[in-house]
Formats: structure tokens, sequence, C-alpha cells
């Protein structure tokens, strides 16, 4: 091996080998190289060199069979592409016209038609059945809803009410609870004005605040007006449910945010018993509370719009009041801490309300458009408006009482 000659490969060898002239590789290169031919590569941006003179060109994009002539075979990791059946025919019919000269045009495969579909009408299927019939627009709502929270595409006012929330997902959440568990048989709404302002004065009761949530709930959806609540201090003062209340439009009850909500033309809801409706004990059920020193009247006064009486009957029996921690809930600065046949007793439990028939009535409103200038300066009258509204919804409560067949039926 000491005594080999080495030649070069790739060049035209030492002079006496050849002429100097070659353009190959000599045989004892390519007996070194190796017998094996390199591959050939097609790609769809590299045109097909020609064979030689005259010869006709043919352009073969990688992965696709020409018309008229032998399979091509589609080169290592190129998708393959498939056309819609619709382009199939102009397809086709231009390679044909491109045969007679010049550069030919390739037919498209056609794939399988159909498959994306079924798959489709699949999913909208399962949709109905699980959301009903208007489950495909239930479910594109709330893919707008989603992009547009994702987006920052929704307005929040003054107060902090959230429009979009409300109407997506607060209120949704509570319309099972109203219709199949309640089951609220609703009257007098035509006498809730259309447009415009109005005071919404109704009953409190329920240990638990769930009827404020359920007239909210009741007025949106039967007028397609947003009900603006007045709460008390303690709502926005407790966390979670402090915010969570502001974006459902709720706002501190006092003269000077319910006259600015009802100048701009809103529905505003209050409950003047307050704590003393809510933490009453059973056996004073339906028997309304004092009305406080009648603010709401004195603020529906002053912007001259009507006050609309609602009854409630229904929430005494969610929570039945029989005891009240009063020690404890001094201890934790909350007005009550209740006690029912099954809370504590049965823990979590003991939470979900009893399902009682609720019955929601709205009475005629009360005009103030008509008190002189002044009026809500002066007690007396206020406070004899304020006694007119109470009146009001105590007779229609014991109207009710005696409409509904059971508590629970």
């Amino acid at each position: 091996m000491a005594d080999a000659e080495i030649i070069p490969i790739g060049t035209a060898g030492r002079p006496g080998r050849a002429t100097g002239n070659r353009t190959t590789p000599s045989a004892a290169a390519r007996n070194l190289a190796g017998s094996k031919k390199p591959r050939r590569t097609t790609t769809a941006s590299t045109p097909a060199a020609p064979r030689g003179e005259g010869a006709e060109s043919t352009t073969v994009p990688a992965g696709r069979k020409p018309v008229g002539g032998g399979a091509a075979r589609p080169a290592e990791g190129v998708p393959r592409i498939s056309a819609p059946a619709g382009d199939v025919q102009a397809g086709s019919a231009v390679g044909a016209s491109g045969a007679g000269g010049g550069e030919r045009v390739v037919g498209v495969e056609v794939g399988e038609p159909g498959v994306g579909v079924a798959e489709f009408e699949r999913l909208a299927r399962g949709v109905r059945e699980l959301f009903g019939e208007d489950g495909e627009r239930r479910v594109a709502e709330w893919v707008a809803f989603l992009r547009r929270r994702l987006v920052g595409e929704y307005e929040v006012d003054e107060f902090g009410f959230d429009t979009d929330l409300t109407d997506q997902v607060l209120l949704p959440m509570l319309r099972p609870l109203a219709e199949k568990w309640f089951r609220v048989e609703v009257r007098g709404v035509e006498n809730i004005p259309g447009t415009g302002s109005a005071l919404i004065v109704a009953n409190h009761s329920g240990t638990m605040p769930l009827d404020g949530l359920i007239t909210q709930l009741i007025v949106a959806d039967h007028t397609g007006r947003p009900l603006r609540t007045l709460a008390a201090d303690l709502v926005f003062k407790t966390p979670f449910v402090g915010e969570l209340a502001r974006k459902g439009g709720a706002t501190l009850a006092g003269n000077d945010d319910a006259e600015r909500l009802l100048r701009q033309g809103n529905l505003v809801g209050v409950w003047p018993e307050g704590f003393k409706g809510l933490g009453k004990p059973f056996s004073e059920r339906y028997k309304l509370q004092r009305f406080g020193r009648g603010g709401f009247v004195s603020a529906a006064m002053r912007t001259r719009v009507p006050i609309v009486p609602c009854s409630i009957v229904g929430a005494e029996e969610i929570y039945p009041l029989v005891g009240n921690l009063a020690s404890l809930a001094r201890l934790v600065g909350v007005p009550y801490i209740p006690v029912t046949p099954f809370f504590p007793l049965l823990g979590p439990l003991g939470l979900v309300p009893l399902p009682s028939k609720w019955l929601i009535e709205f009475g005629e409103p009360i005009r103030t458009d008509d008190f002189p200038d002044g009026a809500a300066d002066d007690p007396m009258l206020v406070f004899n408006v304020t006694d007119q509204v109470r009146e009001t919804i105590q007779q229609t409560l014991y109207t009710l009482l005696m409409q509904r067949r059971s508590v629970f039926f």
C-alpha cells in the first residue's frame, strides 16, 4: 500500500494520464468514490432541466401528477395538497388547452369531499341536544362575549355597572333558579314604564337577599331594561360580593346616588325594610317592617318619577328564620347570624333554599310629578306617601297569600 499511486479525485489527473480538458472525474476517482448514483430531488420551485435541444419543457410541482403523463414520484417532506371538487373541471380544461405548445399546466388531484362538513354537522347536532334548539345561537353569543372580554370591548359606567357581564353571565345564572326552582309567577308587568325613570319599591324577606336578585331578573326579562338596585353599605364592604354587586348594577342606598340614577332615566329598585325585613323571625312573615324615614319617596319627588309598588310572596319560606346568634353577629360585625331548621345543622347543605312557590305583582304607579315644588322637604307629606306605598304593598301581600294554594305548589 505504501507504493500505491494517489490520484486526486475530481481533477483531470496528472500530465500523461489525460488531456487536461476532462470535465468529469476519472475512472479511478469513480472507483474510489463508489458506484452509487446520487439521488435527484425535484422541488416545486426548481423546473426540470431540458434533456435536449427542442425538447418540450414541463414543469411538475413536487407531489403532483402530470396530465397525460406518467406518475410523478412525490418528493420527501413536501405535503400533498388536495383541491376542492369545484376546481377539477377548470384545471383539466386549462391543462388540455395548454398541451399545444409552451409550458403545460398540470391538473390537480381531488381529495375526499364532505369529511369536514360531516364533522361540523355532528358538532352542531351535539350542541342542539345539549343546549336546545337555540344552542347554536347561545354558543355563538358566548364566543362573542369571550372575544369582547379578551380585547376589552365592553363598557362600565360611572357606578361600576357592567352591562355585558350582567346580561351574559349573572342573570343567566339566576334564570334556572327563578324558572325551575321557585317557579315565579309575575303579574302587573305592564305597570313598569317602558321608557323613562321609575322607582320600584318592594318588600324584603327571606334571610338572604335573593328576592332582590330575582326581582332584577324579572324586570330585565319582561321589560328588556336593567334594574339598578340600591344596596346597604355592608354589601360593598364584603370582599368579592361588593365588586360583583357593582358589576351587576347595584349602588349604595343613598339619596344622592338614587337621584343621579333616576335623572339618567333608569329603573331603580329599593327595599326600604333593609335588614329588619330580611332578619325578622319566621313567625312575623309577611308583616312589613318600618320603611325607614322615607328617603326613597323624597328622591322620587325631587326627580318627579313614578313609584311602582312591588309585592313578593314566597321569599319568606326559602330560609325560615327560627333563631339568631346575636352575640356572634355583634362580634363579627353583621346584623344577624341566622338559625334555620337546616342551618347550621346540615352545614353547607343547609344553605340550599327551599323550593317555595313565588308570586310577584307590580302595582299601579303612584305619581309624584303633580306635587308642588319643595314637596320633598315636607316631612309630613313624605311620611304620608311612604305610608301609602307601604299599605299598598301590605294589602297586596294578603291578597296574594289567599290566592296561593300552598307554600310549595
